[in-house]
């Protein structure tokens, strides 16, 4: 690969503003989306479906704007970390973190120019807010007490607990992937004229 290739496929100081500026806007519509079900106990498990929902055209919009390397590492990076900064538990966090790692590789094999894998990357990232709840239920006492130590009221924790069901997990998680394919889809027909300006594969 010559220097110049190399060049293309560095992230310039351009694209760290555009990044940030979807990241922004990823983040408001992933409020948007979550925080409705965030309130009641028995809706927060199902929050990762109104953030799914929501964002599709916005990070397909992003990878045709910034085809490169690190672009949904960097969303997934700093949206973990301001979930974080907020009090939720360190595995919606960590979840971001690997799910954005995940999403980038999928999308840059075929160098984000196939709208299959941006789609399908944007799925895998959608799964990043279930990290949280795929700790609950590996160690509901110590999610519990990290959840306390944040902030939650023991009275939030007990009602929970009290709406928590063993099918709930593999619903979340398949019901995200269901959902965020939607949503990819109708960014899909959105912005079918982007897509076709920036070389993406239909």
């Amino acid at each position: 690969m010559s220097y110049q290739n190399k060049n293309k496929q560095t992230l310039t100081i351009q694209d760290l503003v555009t990044i940030g500026v979807f990241t922004a806007i990823f983040f408001i519509f992933e409020l948007i989306g979550a925080f409705p079900l965030m309130m009641n106990p028995a809706t927060m498990f199902y929050m990762p479906f109104g953030i799914a929902l929501l964002c599709g055209p916005i990070i397909l919009l992003l990878l045709a704007k910034v085809p490169k390397r690190g672009a949904l590492m960097i969303v997934g990076l700093v949206n973990g970390i301001i979930w974080f900064a907020t009090g939720m538990h360190w595995g919606l966090y960590l979840g971001y973190i690997i799910m954005g790692f995940v999403a980038d590789f999928i999308a840059g094999i075929k160098n984000y120019k196939s709208i299959q894998l941006n789609m399908l990357a944007y799925m895998l990232l959608c799964l990043a807010p279930t990290g949280s709840f795929i700790v609950y239920f590996m160690n509901p006492v110590a999610w519990a007490s990290t959840m306390l130590n944040n902030g939650t009221s023991q009275e939030m924790i007990n009602a929970i607990n009290e709406a928590v069901s063993p099918v709930i997990l593999p619903i979340i998680l398949i019901g995200t992937l269901i959902i965020a394919f939607v949503s990819a889809m109708i960014g899909r027909k959105l912005l079918k004229k982007q897509f076709i300006k920036a070389g993406i594969i239909q």
